[in-house]
């Protein structure tokens, strides 16, 4: 149940049909995680106090961990909820990448050199912090529409995910990170998921999404080595996972278990 390869089915796996980053894909989801965890982790979020009418689920992980598809299967889960299901929208962060046009003109130093932010799209200076924390905002009483990142075009579309749901599932690599404009994001969640995998299946899993992407062998290696290694390390090391309350690691035949918080 998670993105890109395809879990392995467990014993109580069935095919489920998800919208993910709207395409709809089939997955074997595990009926045991998805009853005895992530549905009653929905409803205790459900649950918890909040000042604004829309609750916000945090769903926080490194790159190629498969946040979109646990976070499309957390919408399943609300769907089961009982005497009454759940409507729950889903949102990524990564609408609020900055247009293409700003990441190719404008730069940034690393220990490679003064390379334009393309170069490591992805890392928070990527991104429109102040953007997505005004969404946030204004997202608790009022039905706000979020931009998406549309992978075949590489690039923002702004104004296309309505929110109508009380309950929304925003996942995102930085969620957590705890570095200014980033760390006050965190005031805005009732409920925090942490997904985690060990860093050579990330590894794995990244440099096959850039093939599969177009990339030759060598430049998703090269991407790798460039930008997704270094997001990864950030994201474990500069995330404030105090505020985790659900912790799930992906396995190495893709199947998801429940960590220590």
């Amino acid at each position: 149940m998670v993105s890109t390869p395809t879990p392995s089915p467990g014993p109580t796996a069935e095919a489920v049909r998800l919208l993910v980053n709207g395409f709809e894909v089939e997955v074997d989801v595990d009926q045991q995680l998805l009853g005895s965890t992530l549905v009653p982790a929905l409803a205790e979020a459900a649950a918890r106090p909040r000042t604004a009418r829309r609750g916000f689920v945090f769903l926080v992980g490194p790159p190629g961990v498969g946040k979109s598809t646990l976070a499309a299967l957390l919408a399943e889960a609300g769907r089961q909820l009982r005497p009454e299901p759940l409507e729950v929208d889903v949102v990524g962060i990564d609408g609020f990448h900055l247009p293409h046009e700003h990441l190719v003109s404008h730069h940034v130093s690393t220990p490679q050199g003064t390379v334009p932010l393309s170069a490591v799209k992805g890392a928070p200076e990527t991104f429109d912090v102040e953007g997505l924390a005004r969404h946030l905002a204004a997202s608790g009483d009022e039905d706000v529409v979020w931009p998406t990142y549309d992978r075949r075009l590489h690039d923002v579309v702004p104004g296309t995910t309505p929110l109508g749901a009380d309950l929304v599932v925003v996942e995102g690599n930085w969620l957590l990170l705890d570095e200014p404009g980033w760390r006050d994001l965190a005031a805005h969640a009732q409920y925090v998921v942490l997904l985690t995998a060990d860093p050579p299946l990330l590894r794995e899993r990244l440099v096959a999404r850039k093939v599969r992407g177009g990339l030759t062998p060598a430049e998703a290696e090269a991407f790798y080595e460039r930008s997704d290694r270094l997001n990864v390390e950030r994201v474990m090391a500069s995330s404030d996972f105090s505020k985790v309350d659900l912790t799930l690691v992906v396995q190495a035949d893709g199947t998801i278990q429940q960590g220590e918080k």
